[in-house]
């Protein structure tokens, strides 16, 4: 069985080599899922060939991750190897912490404490306000 083509190696398996993937089989379904971009169109299969100046999309938890792959790789080696297979070109990442703090200064129909559930026409206001309607 032949690992490179030509300077290229399968997705799967440099999503590995480059340590994105904890597994190959994790990497192949994330191929089969449709869940990778590679140079703008959606990867189907994980036997696709990839090679340097290639781009890659993909979401790494809630992050998405944009890199350009440097080099093919020929084995999954430390994580500081790994990373000299590809150049990062991800926007930065949010802090938790910022994203709470954005997340309760939103705008958000508020109640003043101890007043009580709301009474039924204050309900349907709320439900007319938020676009819920149950009107058919």
């Amino acid at each position: 069985m032949v690992e490179q083509i030509g300077g290229k190696v399968r997705i799967d398996k440099w999503l590995w080599y480059a340590r994105f993937f904890k597994t190959r089989s994790v990497a192949s379904k994330a191929c089969q899922g449709g869940h990778i971009v590679l140079n703008g169109n959606t990867v189907s299969k994980p036997s696709v060939a990839v090679g340097p100046g290639d781009r890659l999309q993909f979401f790494q938890g809630p992050h998405i991750r944009i890199v350009e792959i440097v080099a093919s790789g020929t084995r999954r080696g430390p994580a500081p190897e790994a990373q000299t297979l590809y150049d990062d070109q991800s926007p930065p990442r949010i802090k938790k912490q910022d994203a709470d703090a954005d997340i309760r200064t939103a705008a958000v129909a508020t109640r003043e404490s101890g007043s009580g559930r709301p009474t039924k026409a204050e309900r349907r206001a709320l439900d007319r306000l938020r676009g819920d309607s149950d009107e058919e």
